[in-house]
């Protein structure tokens, strides 16, 4: 455990204002955002894995025989270069949301970094907004 000098430490008169207040819940906000976008967005590119898996064993597959696709909640019987049709318009589909939810993380942590020097300027070491568990 570290003490703080005399510097270091919290001005007496350092007042947190109503708009400091919004700063560091819209910096919470931010904060809570990022961590679910990059939940989620790990689910996303473990689907994406196996929507590659699946692409290679189609590749492998007997073009003559018909594949198990599914289909929402239903599996059914269809053509392999449906199946590879199908399975190429999942893949774009799923790079898209992986694009979109990185862009959303992107904007977040911007933000937090905006938020972070307007902060930390008035309150210096007084405040923690280091999002990373050390």
């Amino acid at each position: 455990m570290r003490l703080l000098n005399q510097e270091d430490e919290a001005d007496e008169s350092t007042e947190v204002t109503w708009e400091d207040q919004q700063r560091i819940n819209t910096f919470s906000k931010y904060n809570q955002r990022v961590q679910d976008t990059e939940d989620l967005l790990e689910k996303k590119k473990t689907e994406k894995e196996y929507l590659d898996d699946v692409a290679m064993e189609l590749e492998l597959a007997d073009e003559d025989e018909p594949v198990l696709y599914k289909i929402g909640e239903t599996i059914v019987h269809i053509k392999l270069s449906q199946a590879q049709r199908l399975l190429e318009k999942e893949q774009k589909s799923i790079d898209e949301e992986i694009s979109s939810l990185q862009s959303r993380i992107d904007e977040c942590e911007n933000g937090m970094k905006e938020l972070k020097v307007v902060l930390y300027a008035k309150f210096g070491n007084a405040i923690n907004l280091e999002t990373n568990p050390t």
